[in-house]
């Protein structure tokens, strides 16, 4: 289908994209790689008089490094978080998780900044994001306010984000030397979105786990943090015995929709075995 005519808006500054956004009001939607607006204009489930194109700003692109953090621009692609020495080299988990997402067409125009925003439980960011204890900063007219990742994902399709926010920049502390990683993602073929997912973040102690991070893709109406699972591997040596355990604490918490990809009880026990696969991968990887 052909969507309804708009007009649109290619602002070169954050200030003037946020110029726009407050002229323009509830008519106006933020266009960033558009994988996820354009099909529901064309569908006509959304009908925006107004697109504001973010692809021409230059503060919103780029990952560099700061202190000890990774800061990433909200409109940087997949393709050039995976072609970053930086994302590469400083935060593995984040390219493995982007190499995951879709197929190369795909990754040379999705930004990381869009995944973000559309607050999609089927996206592979929010979890990766997560797992990574990393921030956004949101810009508005009232200046910045950055906001955990933990916390940032309110429900389906909804996010902290005000309609008259952008979100500007991602901030990712980089993991401690040493740090073991994974992203675990049944999918049917390649470019659908996870059946279920896991994304882990790991330290060791020794042969034990000294500091965990568990999150979930697509089993409930947001990414979840697998606190309790987290918890009960905190001290423990990853075997069978704890990794049964952070798998059914882990499927405790799942509430995934039946659709195509299979039924709840499915892709309940799939999330379970993704943790499992990647708390395995993730030690493997790690060094004490």
């Amino acid at each position: 289908m052909i969507p309804p005519s708009f007009e649109y808006h290619a602002p070169r500054s954050i200030g003037e994209a946020l110029s726009l956004l407050a002229s323009l009001g509830g008519d106006a939607k933020l266009l960033a790689g558009g994988h996820s607006l354009l099909p529901m204009m064309k569908l006509r489930f959304a009908q925006p008089e107004h697109l504001i194109d973010l692809a021409r700003i230059p503060d919103l692109r780029g990952v560099r490094e700061e202190g000890t953090s990774l800061l990433i621009g909200a409109m940087t692609t997949e393709a050039e978080l995976l072609a970053s020495p930086l994302v590469r080299n400083k935060v593995p988990l984040l390219a493995e998780g982007a190499a995951s997402i879709a197929d190369p067409q795909v990754r040379s125009r999705g930004t990381v900044g869009g995944d973000l925003s559309h607050g999609d439980p089927g996206n592979d960011h929010p979890a990766l994001m997560i797992a990574l204890d990393a921030s956004f900063v949101l810009t508005g007219p009232k200046g910045q306010r950055t906001v955990k990742a933990d916390g940032y994902f309110l429900g389906l399709y909804s996010t902290q984000l005000a309609p008259d926010e952008i979100l500007t920049q991602i901030r990712i502390p980089v993991p401690a030397a040493g740090s073991g990683w994974s992203y675990q993602k049944l999918k049917r073929k390649t470019g659908d979105f996870a059946t279920a997912a896991t994304a882990v973040q790991l330290e060791l102690k020794g042969a034990n786990v000294a500091k965990v991070a568990i999150a979930l893709t697509n089993v409930a109406p947001t990414a979840l943090k697998a606190r309790a699972a987290e918890a009960a591997l905190t001290g423990k040596p990853i075997n069978e015995t704890s990794l049964g355990e952070a798998a059914r604490l882990v499927m405790s918490i799942c509430k995934p929709a039946a659709d195509q990809r299979g039924d709840a009880e499915y892709k309940t026990a799939m999330c379970g075995e993704m943790t499992r696969r990647a708390l395995l991968t993730a030690a493997a990887r790690a060094k004490d």
